[in-house]
């Protein structure tokens, strides 16, 4: 099929407030807080790079989301250097500590209950966000650890305005705000929690910014704030007992290494993708998805696909369904395990697993496939037994001035994390580890290798998916989301509008997304905020519905009704060179341009 993409009518400059799109020759951030995003842009107005904005948005993001991303978590940060043509990943990924064994979120053989195992300090995995930040700067970066850390001290030192969803998140917390005192004293003052337009000061927070900024990360991964890391990662909750208490030892913080890794790549209709490797499974099933649906003509409405028609948005629901079939079998640490990414890309096994879809009726539950034929290092595991994941984290990108770009997809786990604050420190700890399964799938005998079991030293498997699109070997947009395992699909929809349905980047962000996130999943869609456009008809959703879809509701009714994610997006032209960035109104999502 043709590349459907008019490459100027994509480039196009739509209009859009400035608040969602810019357009420069210069540096751009897209950011989900608009303060996070005024701190990238104050590193780039100082002449800094894309490298120096993405250190100073991941800090602020720690004060005005903390709810998502901060120091007591991981991430992933793509990054393009224009001067070389170089792309690689910062994989700050959590850890598990060397205690970790792949039983303990099961020690009599059953699983704890996930909503005390992820608010207890086993939950915790050695946090990374901090050394891969730091590693980034001094390598790639033109900027101090100390200058990037100004405007979130500021922030947290001063204080903020609570948003909307900042608060929404404290009310909807599931608890996790109020089971340990130092977070409640900090997001429920007094038993009451912040409300939008409360000001929110982090003093403790500041003063811990101000003492890395002042010593370096070894503050951070040695000294006092490690003793007190350790210390509080050892917190339980009373139904665990011991069993729910912490695995991490001081030696854990201070051995902790960061991954530069390979991108992976692959190519949709004449396109080039760089996405994230393992330990992520979210550029691997986001590229197979591409891959099963490269022989339909999902942009050709003469043809009866197009936009929203049933016919694409079946086709998409059986390729997400077959290729989380496969994630949940294959995908794992591939430092630990090594993954079969050759084979599940192959093009003659996809077009073995893309067979199976009909365009005549939904599938029957589809199993995980076997690449064995065409990577004979493939050993077949059973299926992960991991809870689901959180719909929490926080994605932003950078291009700057000089064309260097930055993906970056940065998370705490669940919503609050464990929802422990680190006691006179003020930030909060991840719960990552609760990614890993929670009852071991090792079986020798079965040839199950254990894909995404626990164990020391291994990263949980993740589904954050910074990605970057390139032609002739230029970038030309860059992208990601939150979202837990729908990032996956909020990434491959974004793809879809961009290359299929051609639409500019702030079109393909706003459009309705549609999600399944397992083999014999239901379909969540969306359309209940009035900025999604074009909707998912009710017409289309009665058709999915009359092809066996399960999860839209009552014929006849608008089951799209959710939503998912949230894309911040750069785009550079590569006919002008102007820099466009694009943000998604889910969040607060906020575009700044900065001329020299």
């Amino acid at each position: 099929m043709p590349l459907r993409l008019p490459c100027l009518r994509w480039f196009a400059l739509c209009l859009f407030s400035s608040s969602v799109l810019a357009v420069s020759p210069d540096g751009v951030v897209s950011v989900s807080h608009p303060a996070a995003a005024a701190a990238g842009a104050r590193m780039l107005a100082a002449g800094g790079n894309a490298i120096d904005a993405a250190a100073a948005v991941q800090f602020a993001l720690n004060v005005v989301e903390p709810q998502s991303s901060g120091i007591g978590g991981g991430g992933f940060m793509m990054v393009y250097l224009a001067k070389t043509g170089e792309t690689f990943v910062v994989d700050s990924r959590e850890r598990a500590p060397a205690k970790a064994s792949a039983d303990m979120f099961a020690p009599d053989g059953l699983a704890m209950p996930f909503p005390l195992a992820s608010t207890s300090g086993l939950a915790v995995g050695v946090p990374g966000t901090l050394r891969g930040v730091d590693t980034a700067l001094r390598r790639w970066g033109t900027k101090k650890l100390a200058d990037t850390l100004v405007p979130a001290i500021e922030l947290a030192e001063r204080g903020f305005r609570v948003n909307r969803f900042l608060a929404q998140d404290i009310v909807n917390d599931s608890g996790r705000t109020q089971l340990y005192p130092e977070t409640a004293a900090i997001f429920r003052p007094n038993g009451v929690p912040l409300a939008e337009g409360d000001w929110l000061v982090q003093r403790d927070l500041a003063n811990t910014l101000k003492r890395i900024a002042a010593e370096g990360p070894d503050a951070f991964y040695r000294g006092a704030i490690a003793r007190a890391i350790i210390k509080a990662q050892q917190r339980t909750r009373d139904e665990l007992g011991t069993a729910g208490q912490g695995r991490m030892g001081l030696a854990d913080l201070a051995q902790y290494r960061v991954a530069i890794r390979k991108p992976l790549i692959g190519q949709y209709r004449g396109w080039t993708l760089a996405t994230m490797p393992p330990p992520s499974s979210g550029g691997l099933t986001m590229l197979q998805m591409l891959g099963l649906l490269e022989r339909v003509p999902l942009g050709d409405a003469s043809q009866g696909y197009g936009f929203g028609s049933p016919n694409t948005l079946h086709a998409m629901t059986e390729a997400m369904r077959l290729a989380f079939a496969d994630r949940a079998v294959w995908i794992g640490d591939d430092d630990a395990v090594p993954v079969p990414r050759a084979g599940l890309l192959h093009p003659g096994y996809l077009a073995t697993r893309s067979a199976l879809i009909r365009m005549d009726g939904r599938m029957d539950t589809p199993q995980a496939g076997d690449p064995k034929p065409w990577d004979p290092t493939a050993v077949r595991p059973a299926p992960s037994r991991a809870p689901a994941e959180s719909l929490q984290t926080t994605h932003f990108a950078v291009v700057d001035r000089w064309g260097n770009v930055v993906s970056y997809t940065s998370t705490i786990e669940f919503t609050w994390g464990s929802g422990i604050t680190v006691p006179g420190h003020g930030f909060l700890l991840n719960n990552e580890l609760t990614d890993f399964n929670f009852v071991p799938g090792f079986d020798a005998a079965a040839g199950n290798p254990g894909a995404n079991d626990v164990s020391p030293g291994k990263r949980p498997r993740s589904s954050m998916a910074p990605t970057m699109l390139f032609r002739n070997g230029k970038p030309v947009a860059a992208w990601g989301s939150p979202g837990g395992a729908t990032i996956i699909n909020s990434v491959f929809n974004v793809t879809l509008n961009l290359i299929d349905h051609g639409m500019t980047m702030q079109q393909a962000i706003i459009a309705p997304r549609l999600s399944v996130t397992h083999a014999a999943g239901r379909i969540s869609c969306e359309g209940g905020e009035a900025f999604m456009r074009p909707r998912i008809s009710v017409a289309a959703q009665d058709a999915l519905r009359a092809l066996g879809h399960a999860g839209l509701g009552e014929a006849g009714t608008d089951g799209c009704m959710d939503t998912i994610g949230s894309v911040q997006a750069v785009v550079i032209d590569p006919a002008t060179g102007l820099h466009h960035g694009a943000a998604d109104p889910r969040r607060e999502g906020t575009v700044i341009r900065v001329k020299p």
